[in-house]
């Protein structure tokens, strides 16, 4: 897998984050999530996905022998930047032949 890609969505959504932490701060960002039904249901869906996300580093770390840990804390802590810190870091694949 090319890392080049995974590093520029980590730069932009990074900056992003950043700029949305620096405004509203860590708690200040899920204050809009449970003031409406609608916004409540877009956190769900979320974490839905980072959790399902979560049971595949599960998986593919056993797989390669790697500690999941640190991205399964780094994602319920930092939701996005875990799994894209897991492929950032995820061995490449041997060539098939």
């Amino acid at each position: 897998m090319q890392k080049v890609p995974i590093v520029i969505i980590l730069v932009l959504f990074g900056a992003l984050s950043l700029n949305a932490l620096w405004q509203h701060g860590y708690w200040g960002l899920f204050a809009p999530h449970v003031k409406s039904l609608d916004s409540a249901q877009v956190l769900a869906d979320l974490v839905v996905a980072l959790s399902l996300v979560m049971v595949w580093m599960w998986h593919d770390a056993r797989k390669t022998g790697r500690n999941v840990w640190p991205w399964i804390v780094a994602t319920l802590a930092l939701g996005s930047f875990g799994p894209l810190g897991y492929l950032l870091t995820r061995p490449a694949k041997p060539a098939a032949i």
